[in-house]
């Protein structure tokens, strides 16, 4: 499994302003690129997966299979992120931003998160340049400004879509509005979890993603 960092974040190179998603895809192409990996399965979470839609559209032979976690798609038929939830998730209180991402009544699940993140150096570290920037590539996506977001029926890669019930930054119909705009994909949602659902869930969501692996 590689993990990566994306545009302006940790040791990777910035691109030019004005950023977009399809700039960041094309990021994620060359690193494909330069590891040798052929086709590969693509999992992405929220703007990742926004970036994995736009890598499969404009690269199809760089991805076997694609994994949309807590994502929207760039058709500009999405609903918003509601302001409220955006605001609360740009928060310096940590508090704050996990009540966007977990439900109320999931708090361990929140504190093993804090506790799986923290121990990586400059874990989510990004300027406040980089983090506007990603703002107007994700609000340019969702309105549908962003060509690769237009192609969504042009994927042809085995598709699973997937989210938490209870997403405050990204209301279910939009999942269902992604995975009926991708021919073929299938429709995962775990009840009682938000944004961050796939680590809430990962005894569940692992065990799926790696039968669709196969």
């Amino acid at each position: 499994m590689v993990v990566f960092d994306n545009a302006g974040i940790g040791d990777t190179t910035a691109l030019p302003s004005p950023l977009s998603v399809s700039a960041m895809a094309g990021q994620a192409s060359a690193l494909i690129g330069a590891l040798h990996l052929g086709r590969t399965a693509v999992l992405g979470w929220s703007l990742g997966g926004m970036i994995a839609q736009a890598l499969a559209a404009t690269h199809p032979d760089q991805v076997s299979r694609l994994v949309l976690a807590a994502t929207q798609a760039g058709t500009g038929a999405s609903r918003p992120i509601p302001p409220a939830a955006a605001a609360a998730l740009a928060s310096s209180n940590l508090a704050t931003v996990l009540s966007v991402l977990f439900p109320p009544d999931q708090a361990a699940a929140a504190q093993a998160f804090v506790a799986g993140i923290v121990q990586y150096q400059g874990f989510y570290g990004a300027s406040d340049a980089v983090k506007a920037q990603q703002t107007a590539a994700i609000a340019q996506w969702m309105a549908g400004q962003d060509p690769a977001g237009r192609r969504l029926r042009s994927i042809q890669a085995p598709t699973l879509v997937a989210d938490g019930t209870l997403d405050q930054l990204n209301p279910v119909s939009n999942d269902r509005l992604l995975a009926h705009g991708i021919p073929r994909a299938g429709l995962l949602l775990y009840p009682d979890a938000g944004h961050a659902f796939l680590f809430q869930d990962a005894a569940q969501f692992v065990p799926v993603v790696e039968r669709f692996l196969r």
